[in-house]
């Protein structure tokens, strides 16, 4: 059985305190646990409209294996759902940030961590035991001051586990290749962590509509590595929010835009360029 199965019980489902009440209480239980007063980490999980998920993503954090001490905090972007009584169910103190966007989110979590380094959550993802244990190792290490992990989805009818395989296959080299020469380009939020004093410096930026952990990533850069971890022991699993229905096009559309790019495996720039039908007011 894959270590992610038993989330999937109350992944994508409507939440139902009274229904799901033992695996809130081992939530809770589990999350109150490992809260320390003085975290080294600090785990901030932003949520919009992530009531079908977020009891899931936080299950999987419940159960990590860290020696390092922790806290788990919650972002609610304002949502309409009930992700707020998620939160309070499972004991997770958080925060509501009223402006709309992951930057805005990602922000506050920042914001009010109390913590040396920030590993940003998303609530859609499940994260393995020792996920907060590696990613800590990494941003420990001389010289480091950002890391970025793996991710994989969910097998589902529409996305079977070889085509994911040979999806993820393509996908995790040409962000391996590319992240010598331009890390930015290979970090993704869902599986980020920094130094939260030499992101503070800079701040996430909220003016674009996505590639704020991008940008982030362009800024550290300057101020010591960025690490690409590849341990398997790391790897989130998502849903399909950026994979299209048909695999096959994915797939295809991967290989067109890989082909495309193939000079960032080389060069590096000292300016990010902005599209403008990113910004949120071009």
């Amino acid at each position: 059985m894959n270590w992610y199965e038993p989330y999937l019980s109350v992944y994508g489902k409507p939440f139902d305190a009274e229904a799901m009440h033992d695996t809130v209480q081992a939530v809770h239980d589990g999350l109150s646990v490992l809260q320390s007063d003085a975290p080294l980490v600090t785990v901030s999980v932003i949520a919009y409209n992530e009531e079908q998920h977020l009891l899931a993503c936080l299950w999987s954090l419940s159960q990590m294996q860290t020696s390092f001490p922790v806290e788990v905090i919650g972002v609610d972007n304002d949502s309409t759902d009930r992700t707020a009584a998620v939160f309070e169910a499972c004991g997770v103190p958080y925060y509501t940030e009223t402006r709309h966007s992951c930057g805005f989110a990602r922000q506050c979590g920042l914001d009010h961590a109390r913590g040396r380094f920030h590993l940003n959550i998303d609530s859609d993802t499940l994260y393995p035991p020792a996920y907060v244990e590696l990613m800590t190792r990494e941003l420990l290490r001389e010289g480091t001051v950002a890391v970025s992990s793996l991710w994989s989805y969910i097998p589902d009818r529409n996305h079977s586990r070889l085509g994911l395989w040979f999806y993820e296959l393509l996908r995790d080299s040409h962000l391996w290749f590319q992240h010598f020469s331009r890390p930015e380009l290979s970090v993704r939020g869902l599986v980020f962590g920094y130094s939260v004093e030499a992101a503070r410096r800079f701040g996430i930026r909220t003016d674009i509509i996505r590639g704020e952990d991008g940008y982030l990533a362009f800024q550290l850069r300057d101020l010591g590595k960025i690490r690409f971890l590849r341990n398997r022991r790391a790897r989130a699993v998502t849903g399909y929010g950026t994979v299209s229905e048909s695999l096959g096009a994915a797939l295809w559309l991967r290989i067109r835009k890989y082909t495309a790019t193939l000079g960032s495996y080389f060069t590096s720039k000292d300016k990010y360029e902005d599209k403008p039908d990113n910004l949120v007011n071009p």
